[in-house]
């Protein structure tokens, strides 16, 4: 019996063998189906013969809907079928809530909430009932410890790590020249400082990752000189040193040698042509006690700039070495940039992306806890970075711990990026994250960069107010006591209450059983970042089975 699979191919052929004796007994014009109809025809033999797909040999010539409709999958989803509250990671009202204050459009919400206030992953902060009067006071935090020569005053809203390569030229200008209209800092990412960054004047944050870009001796390792040479630049205001980031931590990267341009290779240091290495580990450091040894050198080949670290939280031990080598050595970061696990980034293995490091409400709350409780908390500021792109992701993040923010998502949709998830192709739609020439002059810096300045002081101003209607001063003045989550389906507490909070000092207390803290700072060594012993031995030394 003739397969009905075939119905289409076959009268493909059908057709092309019509079109082609008309063309000769009718008119010429056949040509045109004929030709149509004869691709399609030898376009199903070949289906019939090739082996890569089972769909085309089973569905010749119809087979190749499927991937049609595979490939504009994201974008029918995104237009046609989505609602306001669907779309990963950004649902539709966050993004439109950028578009909206980068154009200066007035962000507002017709009806009522649409989301489900009694989901368990709902959290909100309680207003007050005798509101504050707006301040219009400057939201600046000063980052800089007692180590620091040249402290530096920083916005509580500023844009995050995104590499020049990963991002386009035309986005990197963008973004800083925005940056620079509205007063906040620009991170630089591992990629180095670009002339774009240059050209953009605006305030940057030069991010160290293990390849070294920018400083990068022959060999792939640190070069000091280069370093101090860069570093001098008064554009450069802070150093971060790369740990991990939350969307793929642990993991290195290579930028294939077609892909190193000449822009690229001159940015960071490298040849131009040949594979660029990001290993998954640094050179300069191997101990907790080294990293720390590296800061100071940082600071002082800087001139005394601010110097910190950037990472996603992992293993609750290494973090805790790295305090316990602070108050072992005297040395102290300026700055810790916490990460969440729900960071973004070009590309990263499906598992990195999903199920590796912890999330930014329980890292940074523990990273401020083990601070605290180390008693190092007033010298080092905490910066975050995880999907915050509103005001009240802001103040929610002050709740937990935060100093200041950043933002790396939230910055690319006012630059024009339409979440179409393509950065790793190169084929980006609106010119942000490729480096095809053609695909980013579809970006307009001038225009872009003042929506970058718009989308900060609207999100800014929408801090103030918010503030004010939770009868506070200033955005520092939030508190765990704010911030209010679900507990199960019954409670509702507020973090204060729901989180762990170590006293000041704690930690230093031999006598101190904290559940899980304690264990892990007894497994904890300076010199190492590997455990000193077991869970189990950690947890027999003191005697209590705390969570962890």
């Amino acid at each position: 019996m003739f397969p009905a699979r075939y119905t289409v191919f076959v009268l493909c052929i059908l057709f092309a063998a019509i079109s082609f004796v008309l063309m000769f007994a009718v008119s010429g014009h056949f040509f045109w189906p004929f030709l149509v109809f004869a691709a399609l025809a030898v376009t199903g033999f070949l289906d019939l013969r090739q082996n890569a797909h089972a769909v085309l040999r089973n569905y010749p010539v119809t087979g190749h809907f499927r991937y049609l409709f595979e490939s504009i999958r994201p974008e029918l989803r995104q237009y046609f079928f989505e609602s306001n509250q669907d779309g990963k990671p950004f649902s539709r009202e966050r993004r439109s809530m950028v578009y909206d204050r980068a154009k200066n459009i007035e962000d507002v919400l017709p009806f009522g909430t649409e989301l489900d206030v009694y989901e368990s992953t709902y959290s909100w902060v309680n207003h007050s009932v005798c509101p504050k009067p707006v301040s219009h006071e400057d939201l600046r935090v000063t980052i800089g410890g007692p180590e620091c020569k040249q402290p530096y005053s920083a916005s509580l809203f500023n844009i995050s790590a995104m590499s020049f390569g990963a991002l386009s030229g035309n986005a990197i200008l963008a973004l800083n020249k925005g940056a620079k209209a509205g007063n906040f800092f620009h991170d630089t990412g591992e990629g180095s400082v670009s002339r774009y960054h240059r050209e953009g004047g605006g305030d940057l944050v030069w991010e160290l990752g293990s390849g070294y870009f920018g400083c990068r001796a022959k060999d792939g390792t640190f070069d000091p000189d280069k370093f101090k040479s860069q570093a001098a630049n008064p554009q450069i205001k802070m150093i971060e040193i790369k740990m991990s980031q939350g969307a793929k931590p642990g993991h290195g990267g290579v930028l294939p040698g077609p892909k190193v341009t000449q822009e690229i290779a001159d940015a960071r240091g490298v040849p131009m042509g040949q594979d660029c290495v990001s290993p998954s580990h640094h050179s300069a450091f191997s101990t907790p006690v080294e990293l720390l040894e590296f800061i100071r050198t940082l600071r002082e080949l800087s001139g005394g700039k601010p110097v910190g670290f950037k990472l996603c939280l992992g293993h609750r031990w290494e973090f805790m070495a790295i305090l316990k080598a602070m108050l072992k050595t005297g040395i102290k970061p300026d700055f810790i940039v916490v990460d969440g696990s729900e960071g973004g980034t070009g590309a990263a293995p499906i598992e990195f992306a999903n199920r590796l490091g912890t999330p930014l409400r329980q890292g940074l709350s523990f990273v401020h806890n083990c601070l605290v409780g180390a008693g190092l908390r007033d010298d080092i500021k905490i910066g975050a970075s995880g999907k915050l792109i509103s005001a009240f992701d802001i103040a929610g993040t002050i709740c937990l711990g935060a100093d200041w923010v950043n933002s790396a998502r939230g910055f690319m949709f006012a630059v024009g990026c339409i979440q179409s998830q393509s950065c790793h192709t190169n084929r980006c739609p609106t010119g942000v994250a490729t480096q095809d020439l053609k695909r980013q002059q579809a970006l307009v810096v001038p225009d872009k960069a003042e929506r970058v300045t718009n989308f900060h002081t609207n999100t800014l101003d929408a801090l103030i107010e918010f503030t004010a209607a939770a009868g506070l001063d200033h955005p520092r003045d939030f508190k765990p006591e704010h911030f209010y989550l679900r507990e199960g389906q019954r409670e509702i507490l507020p973090a204060s209450v729901a989180l762990t909070w170590v006293q000041k000092g704690a930690l230093l207390d031999e006598a101190h059983n904290i559940p899980g803290y304690s264990t892990y700072w007894d497994m904890a060594v300076a010199e190492s970042f590997e455990p000193a012993r077991s869970v189990a031995s950690a947890k027999a030394l003191h005697g209590h089975h705390g969570h962890h």
